[in-house]
Protein backbone atom coordinates (compact mmCIF):
# COMPACT_ATOMS: atom_id res chain seq x y z
CA UNK A 1 0.00 0.00 0.00
CA UNK A 2 2.62 2.56 0.84
CA UNK A 3 4.72 1.68 -2.58
CA UNK A 4 1.93 2.74 -4.00
CA UNK A 5 1.29 6.16 -2.26
CA UNK A 6 5.17 6.55 -3.05
CA UNK A 7 4.66 5.78 -6.49
CA UNK A 8 1.88 8.44 -7.12
CA UNK A 9 3.69 10.94 -5.88
CA UNK A 10 6.87 10.32 -7.55
CA UNK A 11 4.36 10.67 -10.89
CA UNK A 12 3.13 13.67 -9.83
CA UNK A 13 6.89 15.41 -9.10
CA UNK A 14 7.75 14.34 -12.16
CA UNK A 15 4.64 15.84 -13.86
CA UNK A 16 5.57 19.56 -12.11
CA UNK A 17 8.42 21.25 -14.58
CA UNK A 18 10.44 23.70 -12.74
CA UNK A 19 8.85 26.65 -14.44
CA UNK A 20 5.73 25.84 -12.52
CA UNK A 21 7.21 26.75 -8.91
CA UNK A 22 4.21 28.08 -6.83
CA UNK A 23 6.03 28.37 -3.70
CA UNK A 24 6.68 32.39 -4.02
CA UNK A 25 4.38 34.90 -3.39
CA UNK A 26 4.53 36.59 -6.15
CA UNK A 27 1.05 35.71 -6.90
CA UNK A 28 -2.61 37.74 -6.33
CA UNK A 29 -5.14 35.51 -4.98
CA UNK A 30 -8.92 36.73 -6.65
CA UNK A 31 -6.64 38.93 -9.11
CA UNK A 32 -9.37 37.90 -11.86
CA UNK A 33 -12.08 37.20 -9.47
CA UNK A 34 -14.49 39.99 -10.76
CA UNK A 35 -14.16 39.47 -14.31
CA UNK A 36 -14.03 36.22 -14.27
CA UNK A 37 -17.90 36.21 -12.33
CA UNK A 38 -18.91 38.93 -15.57
CA UNK A 39 -17.44 36.04 -17.79
CA UNK A 40 -14.31 35.84 -19.82
CA UNK A 41 -12.50 35.14 -23.45
CA UNK A 42 -10.23 32.67 -23.78
CA UNK A 43 -7.93 32.79 -27.39
CA UNK A 44 -6.27 30.16 -28.45
CA UNK A 45 -3.59 30.70 -30.86
CA UNK A 46 -3.30 27.72 -33.26
CA UNK A 47 0.28 26.52 -35.07
CA UNK A 48 -1.09 27.73 -38.84
CA UNK A 49 -1.57 31.56 -37.40
CA UNK A 50 -4.89 31.35 -36.79
CA UNK A 51 -6.66 32.29 -33.28
CA UNK A 52 -9.90 30.69 -31.96
CA UNK A 53 -11.96 33.09 -28.86
CA UNK A 54 -14.29 31.31 -27.27
CA UNK A 55 -16.33 33.51 -25.05
CA UNK A 56 -17.51 31.78 -21.11
CA UNK A 57 -20.10 33.38 -18.53
CA UNK A 58 -21.04 32.41 -15.47
CA UNK A 59 -24.85 30.19 -16.62
CA UNK A 60 -27.82 31.74 -15.22
CA UNK A 61 -28.23 30.30 -11.92
CA UNK A 62 -25.16 29.28 -11.31
CA UNK A 63 -23.14 30.17 -7.97
CA UNK A 64 -19.66 30.66 -7.11
CA UNK A 65 -19.07 29.56 -3.84
CA UNK A 66 -16.20 31.17 -1.44
CA UNK A 67 -13.23 28.99 -0.33
CA UNK A 68 -14.19 29.48 3.25
CA UNK A 69 -17.81 28.06 2.29
CA UNK A 70 -16.48 25.47 -0.45
CA UNK A 71 -14.75 22.96 1.61
CA UNK A 72 -17.97 22.57 3.37
CA UNK A 73 -19.69 21.26 0.44
CA UNK A 74 -17.91 19.36 -2.02
CA UNK A 75 -20.89 19.15 -4.33
CA UNK A 76 -24.07 20.33 -5.66
CA UNK A 77 -25.61 18.03 -3.86
CA UNK A 78 -24.67 19.02 -0.95
CA UNK A 79 -25.72 22.27 -1.41
CA UNK A 80 -28.59 21.46 -2.42
CA UNK A 81 -29.74 19.27 0.31
CA UNK A 82 -28.24 21.91 3.12
CA UNK A 83 -30.09 25.28 1.37
CA UNK A 84 -33.63 22.61 1.20
CA UNK A 85 -33.12 21.83 4.80
CA UNK A 86 -33.28 25.91 5.39
CA UNK A 87 -36.09 26.43 3.33
CA UNK A 88 -37.72 23.96 5.62
CA UNK A 89 -37.16 26.64 8.35
CA UNK A 90 -38.77 29.44 6.64
CA UNK A 91 -42.32 29.91 7.85
CA UNK A 92 -44.73 28.16 4.94
CA UNK A 93 -46.30 31.97 4.93
CA UNK A 94 -42.84 33.46 3.84
CA UNK A 95 -42.26 30.99 1.14
CA UNK A 96 -45.55 30.96 -0.39
CA UNK A 97 -44.57 34.59 -1.33
CA UNK A 98 -41.42 33.56 -2.49
CA UNK A 99 -42.75 31.30 -5.17
CA UNK A 100 -44.84 33.87 -6.48
CA UNK A 101 -42.30 36.54 -6.69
Amino acid sequence: MRKKKADAQIAEEADMLPEYDFSGKKGVRGKYYQSYRQGHSVSVRHEDGTVSVSHFKLEDGAVMLEPDVRKFFPDSRAVNATLRSLIALIPAKRRVGAKAA
